[in-house]
């Protein structure tokens, strides 16, 4: 197991370099030029936009401001914005844990509802339970999750007063709580979706007969037998979930005004921040790299006859 883990943490290095990479080439070809943005629209000095430039080595090759880049990021140096001229490490660092909060809710909140409903249905495959869950997460993802935010906005912060329609505290978990009933809706639909299928396909497998041959109790061959090892494709696509529900919180955060990672990134977009885009990107590159690699080693423990060597 310790030589597997090794591996994989290798074999982490150069997929890191390439993402990044990409990430980086990408975002230096985006239209505008983002020190210009700073005069507005009175139109730049070009004496001081080539010196700004100069300081920040923008106009170096991108292959040296790349190599810079790396070079800071192994000193834990993300760089510094151009508007403000603020450490992205310190807007990171604010906006992540807020993010994170925000995920890990609609994490589990996918993981109990979404696996509850998948076992129900799969156990009752063919029924009217199993048709009302395949209807309701058929709806869930045809539908864009902006229109769920909205729409739950509307009836449980303007018309019930539940909660509030935006978020004023993103420090306050209550506050959070329909933010990440929106960010994890969808989330939740495919988890019981393969939940359902997995458990209807693992029931005709023959160590099921055979345990229900042995007599033992429903409970214990549901729990221990069917659950464990229909439950493989869904952690995987939990494991992977948590990055993407922490990239892909840019609208729900930006509905609820949610001051995360979602809502840093939207502003960076706006402004042409590359420096900005390039250090969450790459934050949330290492979520996925540590997710897949704990989902690989949660495979042994659901299933014994999964070994690393």
């Amino acid at each position: 197991m310790g030589r597997y883990v090794a591996r994989r943490l290798l074999q982490m290095i150069p997929v890191f370099i390439g993402t990044t990479l990409l990430i980086f080439l990408m975002v230096n070809v985006l239209p505008g030029d983002p020190v210009a943005a700073l005069w507005g629209d009175k139109p730049p000095d070009p004496a001081q936009v080539a010196q700004i430039k100069h300081d920040r080595g923008l106009d170096l090759p991108l292959w040296q401001q790349y190599f810079h880049y790396m070079g800071g990021l192994l000193q834990g140096d993300f760089g510094h914005t151009i508007a403000g001229n603020r450490p992205i490490l310190d807007e990171i660092t604010q906006a992540f844990p807020v993010s994170l909060r925000l995920a890990v809710m609609a994490w589990t909140f996918e993981l109990v509802v979404g696996i509850t409903l998948g076992v129900l249905a799969g156990i009752r495959r063919g029924r009217v339970l199993d048709n009302a869950v395949t209807l309701f997460t058929l709806l869930v993802i045809s539908v864009p999750i902006f229109v769920f935010g909205l729409f739950f906005q509307l009836i449980f912060g303007n018309q019930l007063g539940w909660v509030t329609p935006t978020v004023q505290d993103s420090e306050n978990i209550g506050e959070l709580l329909l933010p990440a009933l929106v960010l994890g809706l969808v989330g939740l639909a495919y988890v019981a979706r393969l939940t359902r299928t997995s458990i209807a396909e693992n029931r005709q497998a023959d160590y099921m007969r055979t345990a229900v041959a042995k007599g033992l109790p429903r409970r214990r061959i549901v729990t221990r037998h069917l659950l464990r090892n229909s439950l493989i494709p869904v952690v995987t696509y939990l494991g992977t979930d948590i990055g993407a529900l922490m990239g892909g919180a840019v609208i729900t955060e930006g509905i609820f005004n949610v001051t995360g990672v979602g809502n840093l990134l939207y502003r960076a977009l706006g402004q042409r921040e590359g420096a900005v885009i390039v250090g969450v990107v790459t934050v949330l590159v290492l979520v996925y790299l540590l997710a897949s690699l704990i989902v690989d080693l949660l495979y042994a423990v659901l299933d014994p006859r999964i070994r690393y060597a």
